[in-house]
C-alpha cells in the first residue's frame, strides 16, 4: 500500500524537511516527526482496503512511513486484544481489553517500532543497524538486523535481566553492556552518531520514523473493538514515545472518517522508583525533572524523557491521569494478570495493571468506560523479578502418598 507521508516536520515550530535521516530541527533544535497528506489518503483508505491488507503493521502501511520497495517485516503486529473479564471482576470495572504485545516476534511492542526504523533505514542506504535500549529494543534491533543480513550493534545498561542480555546477543551482533543507567547510555549514542554517521541508529537518527511504528497500537485497537474507539486507554510510560504516538493514531483514525466518536482519554503508568512524567504531572508542572531510576521495571526505567513535555499536554489536554506504582506493586499485578487472564507479562506490564487499578480506585479512570491496557512485553524477558516468587509449591518424594498429603487430598475432595 502507498505510503502517504510527506517528509518530516518540527514538533516545536513546524518547519518542514524531506524524508532523510535527521531528528532535529535545524532551526529551534525541537524533535521531527513524520507528517502525511491525510486529504490525499482520505481518496484511497477504506475499512476494506485495510482489513485486505496483512496481518502485520504494514496493514496500515499508508499511514507508516515510506519503507521504499518492501518493508522490513518479521510480522510485527496484529496481535490479540483480549477481552478480559476475570481481571474486570477483581477491578471493579465495567469492559476490560488487554492489547497483548507479548505476541509479537521477539516478545515486545518494539517490533513495531524497529520494522518502521529499518525499513526507513534500508530506504535511506544504511547498512549497520543500532540503538540505545533498555533491553526489549536491543533484541528487536539485533533479530530484525539478523533477518535482512546486516550488523548490529546493541548499547544497553550493562546490569540489565540476564534474559534480556541473552536475548539481545543470540542474534550474532555486538552487544555493549555500559556501566550506568539507560539515559548514560543514551547520551553514549547521540555521540556515536556522530562518529559513525553511516550507522542507523534507530532511535537516535531515525527516531522519526522509529515512533511512528506505535501509532499502530491504536490502530488494531479500533479495528479489533470493531471499528470502535475506546473510551480509555492505559500506556505504559518510559520516553513517553509510545504514549504520544498511540493517541496521534487514534487522531489520524478519526480525522480520515474511519471511526467515529471522541478522543479516547489517555492514562499513563511509571513505577515510583522512576516516575518523571508521574511526578511533574502531579506537581501541576510543565517540566520534567530527570530521575534516577531505582526500580524492577528496567524497561521504563528513563529518567530523562524525551517525549516527557508532550505526553504532559496530552494527559492534560484529554483529562488523563498517570500512575505511580511501587515495585511490591508491580510484582503483585504481574501474578495478578497472570492468575487471571493466562497472560505472563513482564515488569511494565506489571506497572501498567497496577497503575490502572490504582487510578480506578482514585476515581480518575471510570469503571463504567470501556478500558483498554497495553501490555507490551512478555514476562520471559525479566523471569529474574519474579523467580524467587513463582516456584515449586512443594517439594516431595516420588510417592503417592507424599503426592497426597502435599496435594491436602482429603480437603480437596470435600471441597469438590
Amino acid at each position: 500500500m502507498k505510503s502517504f507521508s510527506t517528509g518530516l516536520i518540527c514538533r516545536e515550530c513546524g518547519a518542514t524537511y524531506p524524508a532523510d535521516a535527521r531528528y532535529s530541527c535545524d532551526f529551534c533544535f525541537g524533535p521531527l516527526e513524520v507528517s502525511y497528506d491525510l486529504e490525499a489518503a482520505k481518496a484511497h483508505l477504506t475499512r476494506e482496503s485495510i482489513e485486505a491488507g496483512p496481518a502485520s503493521i504494514w496493514r496500515y502501511g499508508a499511514l507508516l512511513p515510506d519503507p521504499g520497495e518492501t518493508p522490513v517485516d518479521l510480522g510485527a503486529g496484529w496481535t490479540p486484544l483480549r477481552r478480559a473479564d476475570r481481571l474486570a471482576k477483581v477491578l471493579g470495572v465495567r469492559e476490560l481489553w488487554l492489547k497483548d504485545d507479548t505476541r509479537n516476534p521477539t516478545g515486545s511492542f518494539k517490533d513495531r517500532v524497529v520494522s518502521c526504523a529499518l525499513s526507513s533505514a534500508r530506504r535511506l542506504g544504511f547498512t549497520t543497524a543500532a540503538c540505545a535500549s533498555t533491553g526489549n529494543l536491543a533484541t528487536s534491533v539485533a533479530a530484525h538486523a539478523a533477518f535482512i543480513g546486516w550488523p548490529s550493534v546493541t548499547i544497553i545498561p550493562a546490569d540489565l535481566e540476564k534474559s534480556k542480555i541473552a536475548m539481545a546477543a543470540i542474534f550474532g551482533g555486538i552487544v555493549l553492556g555500559v556501566e550506568g543507567n539507560y539515559d548514560d547510555v543514551n547520551r553514549l549514542c547521540v555521540e556515536l552518531v556522530a562518529e559513525h554517521p553511516d550507522w542507523a541508529f534507530a532511535n537516535v537518527n531515525l527516531r522519526p520514523y522509529y515512533a511512528e511504528g506505535s501509532k499502530t497500537l491504536a490502530f488494531e485497537i479500533v479495528e479489533q473493538l470493531g471499528w470502535r474507539l475506546p473510551d480509555q486507554v492505559v500506556v505504559p510510560l518510559a520516553s513517553g514515545s509510545q504514549f504520544t504516538k498511540v493517541a496521534k493514531g487514534f487522531r489520524q483514525f478519526r480525522e480520515l472518517g474511519l471511526v467515529e466518536g471522541d478522543q479516547p482519554r489517555l492514562f499513563g503508568a511509571q513505577a515510583t522508583g522512576c516516575s518523571p512524567i508521574a511526578t511533574a504531572f502531579h506537581a501541576g508542572a510543565d517540566v520534567v525533572t530527570p530521575q534516577r531510576p531505582h526500580t524492577i521495571a528496567r524497561s521504563l526505567a528513563i529518567g530523562n524523557p524525551a517525549d516527557g513535555p508532550y505526553v504532559l499536554d496530552e494527559l492534560r489536554q484529554g483529562g488523563g491521569d498517570c500512575g505511580s506504582v511501587s515495585d511490591a506493586e508491580v510484582l503483585e499485578c504481574i501474578g495478578l494478570l497472570a492468575e487471571t487472564e493466562g497472560v505472563f507479562a513482564e515488569t511494565a506490564g506489571g506497572v501498567t495493571i497496577a497503575s490502572l487499578r490504582q487510578m480506578v480506585e482514585r476515581g480518575t479512570l471510570d469503571r463504567d468506560g470501556s478500558i483498554v491496557a497495553i501490555i507490551s512485553g512478555h514476562g520471559l524477558k525479566t523471569l529474574d523479578a519474579v523467580a524467587d516468587s513463582a516456584t515449586v509449591t512443594h517439594t516431595i518424594s516420588p510417592s503417592l502418598e507424599s503426592a497426597q498429603a502435599a496435594l491436602g487430598f482429603s480437603e480437596l475432595v470435600a471441597a469438590s
